[in-house]
């Protein structure tokens, strides 16, 4: 269906930067370094430059990055590792592929990330480690789980997979936990032109066992010193974002300038508005707002060609993967909530700003009729 104001669009951006894109992807081409290189090498540096840390271990994913975290922590069955049940299940399949287990505990009702009180009440002798996310670009309250993690002696890794760029007390997220994963999937802030991640630490071991794990544990060639994967990231990616990199804090200027326009449009309607805790900046990844008719509002902003999406409609504690965790309906409330009412707005960095208008103006029309 072609849409008056489509949800999002990768095209615009990957027009804009054609030209730019081509001749780095034609180096690699003539170099013929399609695994890791010198290009994903040098796009570690520039991205551990530009995010202020040390390391940067640029994996084929995500989820490789939250597995080489959960990997580094020697997490292993019977380990607990505390986390949101309120986002994408990565976040989740990084515990389970060691064997240890998920425990969710529920976010707060302006963030949607997790309720640090609720992680502190939480923490059982075979507790481990925590896995925080930055949901839609928000920075989470990690100085107080951190607080918790230091108390109890547990490690923490942030998932910042949507968080590119944002800050607490003008710290990029990526500085604050031992490790940090990023995912460059081609819908975030930073996308790749296929998948793509990267593991940042400020710890030397960690970062120099992370390189070997994500290349089947070698330092050396052919020589295993592990078991290891094949998470090594394409040179055509990191040939690829280099490229957008340079772009990047252009493209969460608008992407603020987006959301700036969106509140003021939509204030003192009956939705609950994205927030920004005090001393945080949201790097803006998604524009959420909450609606007690979530499902009502989409078909109308549909039927008035507007796109919309829903992340996430069922939580982690919920979803028949994790059933055997014994979670029934009704165990973590606030999540539960926000899945039945979150509703994302078109929102992506080349929008014209006109669009935030059409947009406000239809879901006022919804609320008044």
């Amino acid at each position: 269906m072609n849409l008056k104001v489509p949800y999002f669009s990768l095209a615009e951006q990957n027009r804009a930067l054609r030209a730019e894109l081509d001749a780095a992807i034609g180096s690699v081409i003539d170099s013929g370094a399609f695994c890791l290189g010198p290009e994903v090498e040098a796009f570690e540096r520039e991205f551990a430059a530009w995010n202020g840390s040390r390391h940067v271990i640029a994996t084929n994913s995500g989820t490789a990055a939250l597995h080489l975290a959960a990997r580094l922590l020697k997490l292993q069955p019977g380990d607990e590792v505390i986390t949101t049940p309120f986002t994408f299940a990565a976040t989740s399949w990084a515990i389970s592929y060691t064997g240890a287990t998920p425990v969710y505990v529920d976010i707060t009702p302006a963030t949607y990330n997790l309720d640090p009180d609720q992680v502190a009440a939480a923490v059982t002798p075979r507790t481990k480690a925590i896995f925080p996310v930055h949901l839609y670009g928000l920075p989470c309250d990690i100085a107080a789980i951190q607080r918790v993690a230091a108390d109890r002696g547990l490690a923490v890794v942030e998932d910042a997979a949507q968080a590119h760029g944002a800050t607490v007390d003008d710290v990029k997220v990526g500085n604050f936990a031992p490790l940090t994963a990023f995912s460059f999937y081609p819908t975030k802030n930073l996308g790749a032109l296929g998948e793509g991640g990267a593991l940042v630490t400020n710890d030397d071991s960690f970062a120099d066992r992370a390189r070997a794990l994500r290349n089947h544990g070698c330092r050396e060639r052919y020589r295993h010193a592990e078991v290891g994967y094949n998470y090594r990231m394409e040179g055509l990616q990191g040939a690829a974002l280099r490229v957008k990199l340079r772009h990047l804090d252009t493209f969460n200027a608008k992407r603020r300038a987006l959301a700036r326009r969106y509140t003021e449009h939509l204030r003192g309607l009956p939705l609950t508005l994205p927030v920004e805790r005090p001393g945080s900046r949201s790097a803006w990844h998604l524009y959420v707002i909450r609606a007690a008719d979530r499902d009502g509002l989409a078909r109308h902003l549909a039927d008035r060609g507007i796109g919309s999406a829903i992340h996430y409609p069922i939580p982690l504690h919920l979803q028949p993967a994790y059933a055997a965790l014994g979670y029934r309906a009704g165990a973590l409330p606030v999540a539960e909530q926000a899945s039945r009412e979150v509703l994302a707005l078109p929102f992506y960095p080349e929008m014209p700003l006109e669009h935030t208008d059409l947009v406000s103006a239809a879901i006022r029309e919804f609320f008044h009729h």
